[in-house]
């Protein structure tokens, strides 16, 4: 491939209105809008479910979610979690940066990284359901049904995003001068 076609990415503003048609289209066709914590959810139920059937009959949080005609893993955001993760490994090879590699600061081994990449996927995951649903899906699905906790998460999610962004930074660019 070329360098070129290698660097392009698509037009923020022209991602955005396409984002802003799938959200639609999820409300219209599943009466949800989008996010991935609920997929995620789905799939550690189901697997709950599968390997500890008598646990999940007692668990209050399972419980509720499993015993119907269907599955909680034929979920329509499972499949929007397989789009997503397939999509980008279509993405990333149409346009020459599909590779492995593990992005961190030069002073961290990669198994360190791994380990933190496990723990603040488990954070994660403990808090998006705590807060009934990750950011993407605050956002995104709340400012489409003009929700003011949408507006607030958007105001929080970046004002937020760019005070870490600038403490990280600093302590990433200080380790790189360092070595």
């Amino acid at each position: 491939m070329s360098t070129h076609k290698r660097n392009k990415y698509m037009n923020p503003y022209l991602a955005g209105v396409i984002m802003g048609f799938l959200i639609i289209a999820a409300y219209y066709f599943s009466g949800e809008g989008l996010g991935s914590s609920g997929g995620y959810r789905d799939v550690a139920i189901g697997t709950i479910d599968k390997v500890a059937p008598v646990y999940a009959e007692k668990n209050a949080y399972v419980a509720p979610h499993i015993g119907g005609e269907e599955s909680a893993t034929h979920s329509w955001l499972i499949y929007e979690l397989l789009g997503v993760m397939f999509g980008a490994v279509i993405s990333a090879a149409l346009y020459g940066r599909l590779k492995f590699t593990i992005g961190k600061a030069p002073h961290i081994t990669n198994k360190k990284r791994l380990v933190y990449a496990l723990i603040g996927g488990a954070l994660w995951g403990v808090g998006t359901q705590l807060g009934r649903g990750c950011t993407s899906g605050l956002v995104l699905s709340g400012i489409a049904v003009n929700s003011l906790s949408g507006y607030l998460g958007l105001v929080s999610i970046f004002g937020f995003g760019f005070i870490f962004a600038f403490i990280f930074k600093k302590l990433w660019i200080r380790t790189i001068k360092k070595h």
